[in-house]
Protein backbone atom coordinates (compact mmCIF):
# COMPACT_ATOMS: atom_id res chain seq x y z
CA UNK A 1 0.00 0.00 0.00
CA UNK A 2 1.24 3.22 -1.20
CA UNK A 3 1.66 6.00 1.30
CA UNK A 4 1.86 9.65 0.23
CA UNK A 5 4.71 11.93 2.48
CA UNK A 6 3.83 15.52 2.58
CA UNK A 7 7.01 17.65 1.76
CA UNK A 8 7.01 19.44 4.76
CA UNK A 9 6.69 16.20 7.11
CA UNK A 10 9.06 17.05 9.27
CA UNK A 11 7.60 20.20 10.36
CA UNK A 12 4.58 18.21 11.67
CA UNK A 13 7.03 15.79 13.79
CA UNK A 14 5.05 14.53 17.20
CA UNK A 15 1.65 16.22 15.69
CA UNK A 16 -1.08 13.30 15.68
CA UNK A 17 -1.59 11.01 12.60
CA UNK A 18 -2.04 13.48 10.18
CA UNK A 19 -3.65 12.84 6.35
CA UNK A 20 0.10 12.75 4.52
CA UNK A 21 0.98 9.50 6.81
CA UNK A 22 -2.50 7.83 6.14
CA UNK A 23 -2.69 5.58 3.52
CA UNK A 24 -3.87 6.82 -0.47
CA UNK A 25 -6.69 3.78 -0.18
CA UNK A 26 -8.29 4.97 3.31
CA UNK A 27 -9.63 8.38 1.67
CA UNK A 28 -11.02 6.32 -1.36
CA UNK A 29 -13.26 3.80 0.55
CA UNK A 30 -16.10 5.94 0.07
CA UNK A 31 -18.90 4.74 -1.59
CA UNK A 32 -22.07 3.51 -0.23
CA UNK A 33 -23.97 1.86 -2.91
CA UNK A 34 -21.79 0.53 -6.30
CA UNK A 35 -23.38 -0.46 -9.29
CA UNK A 36 -21.21 -3.23 -10.78
CA UNK A 37 -22.62 -4.11 -14.68
CA UNK A 38 -20.73 -7.55 -15.65
CA UNK A 39 -21.42 -9.96 -18.00
CA UNK A 40 -19.93 -12.89 -16.82
CA UNK A 41 -16.64 -13.10 -18.47
CA UNK A 42 -13.53 -12.81 -16.67
CA UNK A 43 -12.39 -9.94 -18.74
CA UNK A 44 -15.50 -7.88 -16.82
CA UNK A 45 -14.78 -9.53 -13.29
CA UNK A 46 -11.19 -7.75 -12.95
CA UNK A 47 -13.19 -4.74 -11.72
CA UNK A 48 -14.17 -6.43 -8.40
CA UNK A 49 -10.72 -5.93 -6.67
CA UNK A 50 -11.39 -2.43 -7.63
CA UNK A 51 -14.86 -2.41 -6.23
CA UNK A 52 -13.64 -3.45 -3.04
CA UNK A 53 -10.98 -0.78 -2.87
CA UNK A 54 -13.18 2.02 -2.82
CA UNK A 55 -16.55 0.21 -1.30
CA UNK A 56 -17.29 2.16 2.43
CA UNK A 57 -17.30 -0.40 5.12
CA UNK A 58 -20.48 -2.78 4.74
CA UNK A 59 -21.49 -0.65 1.63
CA UNK A 60 -24.06 -1.93 -0.76
CA UNK A 61 -22.89 -3.79 -4.04
CA UNK A 62 -24.95 -4.45 -6.60
CA UNK A 63 -24.44 -6.87 -9.36
CA UNK A 64 -25.86 -6.50 -12.51
CA UNK A 65 -26.14 -8.62 -15.74
CA UNK A 66 -28.16 -7.12 -18.52
CA UNK A 67 -29.76 -9.71 -21.19
CA UNK A 68 -29.97 -7.93 -24.29
CA UNK A 69 -32.52 -9.03 -26.94
CA UNK A 70 -31.41 -11.10 -29.68
CA UNK A 71 -32.33 -9.25 -33.02
CA UNK A 72 -35.92 -9.89 -34.09
CA UNK A 73 -35.27 -12.19 -37.21
CA UNK A 74 -33.44 -14.58 -34.96
CA UNK A 75 -36.86 -15.09 -33.30
CA UNK A 76 -38.70 -15.42 -36.72
CA UNK A 77 -36.78 -17.62 -37.94
CA UNK A 78 -36.65 -20.50 -34.98
CA UNK A 79 -39.04 -19.57 -32.61
CA UNK A 80 -39.34 -22.22 -30.28
CA UNK A 81 -35.24 -22.81 -30.48
CA UNK A 82 -35.36 -18.53 -29.65
CA UNK A 83 -37.11 -19.36 -26.95
CA UNK A 84 -35.33 -22.57 -25.63
CA UNK A 85 -32.10 -20.13 -26.07
CA UNK A 86 -32.81 -17.60 -24.30
CA UNK A 87 -34.60 -19.06 -21.02
CA UNK A 88 -31.29 -21.21 -20.99
CA UNK A 89 -29.10 -18.29 -21.17
CA UNK A 90 -31.46 -16.09 -18.84
CA UNK A 91 -31.07 -18.88 -16.22
CA UNK A 92 -27.13 -19.23 -16.60
CA UNK A 93 -27.45 -15.28 -16.15
CA UNK A 94 -29.31 -15.51 -12.77
CA UNK A 95 -27.32 -18.21 -11.57
CA UNK A 96 -23.97 -16.42 -12.30
CA UNK A 97 -25.18 -13.33 -10.98
CA UNK A 98 -26.82 -15.35 -6.93
CA UNK A 99 -23.43 -17.12 -7.02
CA UNK A 100 -21.46 -13.55 -7.12
CA UNK A 101 -23.31 -11.87 -4.46
CA UNK A 102 -23.36 -14.87 -1.93
CA UNK A 103 -19.71 -14.86 -2.39
CA UNK A 104 -19.58 -10.91 -1.67
CA UNK A 105 -22.03 -11.69 1.05
CA UNK A 106 -19.48 -13.50 2.67
CA UNK A 107 -16.86 -10.93 2.32
CA UNK A 108 -19.13 -8.55 4.45
CA UNK A 109 -21.03 -6.55 2.05
CA UNK A 110 -24.53 -5.84 1.62
CA UNK A 111 -25.42 -7.46 -1.74
CA UNK A 112 -28.61 -7.26 -4.55
CA UNK A 113 -28.33 -9.47 -7.62
CA UNK A 114 -29.99 -7.87 -10.34
CA UNK A 115 -30.64 -9.40 -13.95
CA UNK A 116 -32.66 -7.33 -16.09
CA UNK A 117 -33.63 -7.41 -19.64
CA UNK A 118 -32.69 -4.64 -22.14
CA UNK A 119 -30.69 -2.16 -24.03
CA UNK A 120 -27.23 -2.80 -22.16
CA UNK A 121 -26.25 0.76 -21.71
CA UNK A 122 -29.93 2.02 -21.22
CA UNK A 123 -30.48 -0.54 -18.29
CA UNK A 124 -27.14 0.28 -16.76
CA UNK A 125 -27.98 3.99 -16.55
CA UNK A 126 -31.56 3.11 -15.45
CA UNK A 127 -30.49 0.78 -12.75
CA UNK A 128 -27.82 3.17 -10.89
CA UNK A 129 -30.88 5.88 -10.86
CA UNK A 130 -33.68 3.46 -9.40
CA UNK A 131 -30.87 2.34 -6.98
CA UNK A 132 -29.45 5.61 -6.57
CA UNK A 133 -25.96 3.94 -6.73
CA UNK A 134 -22.82 6.35 -5.98
CA UNK A 135 -20.42 4.93 -8.22
CA UNK A 136 -21.01 2.65 -11.86
CA UNK A 137 -17.87 0.62 -11.64
CA UNK A 138 -17.22 -1.64 -14.77
CA UNK A 139 -14.67 -2.92 -16.74
CA UNK A 140 -13.61 -2.03 -20.50
CA UNK A 141 -12.63 -5.21 -23.02
CA UNK A 142 -10.69 -2.75 -24.80
CA UNK A 143 -12.00 -3.20 -27.90
CA UNK A 144 -10.65 -0.95 -30.96
CA UNK A 145 -11.08 -0.44 -34.44
CA UNK A 146 -13.36 -2.87 -36.33
CA UNK A 147 -14.65 -4.37 -32.78
CA UNK A 148 -15.73 -1.47 -31.53
CA UNK A 149 -17.15 -0.77 -34.45
CA UNK A 150 -19.17 -4.00 -35.15
CA UNK A 151 -19.83 -4.74 -31.46
CA UNK A 152 -19.82 -1.01 -29.85
CA UNK A 153 -18.57 0.05 -26.37
CA UNK A 154 -20.75 -0.49 -23.12
CA UNK A 155 -18.28 1.54 -21.83
CA UNK A 156 -17.94 4.57 -23.96
CA UNK A 157 -21.57 4.55 -23.96
CA UNK A 158 -22.27 4.58 -20.17
CA UNK A 159 -18.97 7.03 -20.25
CA UNK A 160 -20.85 9.75 -21.57
CA UNK A 161 -24.32 9.24 -20.43
CA UNK A 162 -23.91 8.96 -17.05
CA UNK A 163 -24.98 11.50 -14.45
CA UNK A 164 -22.76 10.19 -11.47
CA UNK A 165 -19.17 8.83 -10.85
CA UNK A 166 -17.78 5.93 -12.72
CA UNK A 167 -14.97 3.78 -12.00
CA UNK A 168 -13.78 2.36 -15.48
CA UNK A 169 -10.76 0.13 -15.97
CA UNK A 170 -9.37 -1.33 -19.18
CA UNK A 171 -9.30 -5.07 -18.71
CA UNK A 172 -5.79 -6.80 -20.15
CA UNK A 173 -5.41 -10.30 -21.58
CA UNK A 174 -3.28 -12.12 -19.24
Amino acid sequence: MDVVIHPYAELFAGLPAPAYRRPIIEGLRMYRTILVPLDGSPRAERILPHVEAVAAPGATLIFLEVLEALPPHAEAWAPSTYAEAAAHRAGEVISYVETLTAAYRGRGFQCKGLTVAGPIVATVLAVAARENADLIAMASHGRTGLGRVFYGSVAAGVLHRADRPLLLIRAQDE
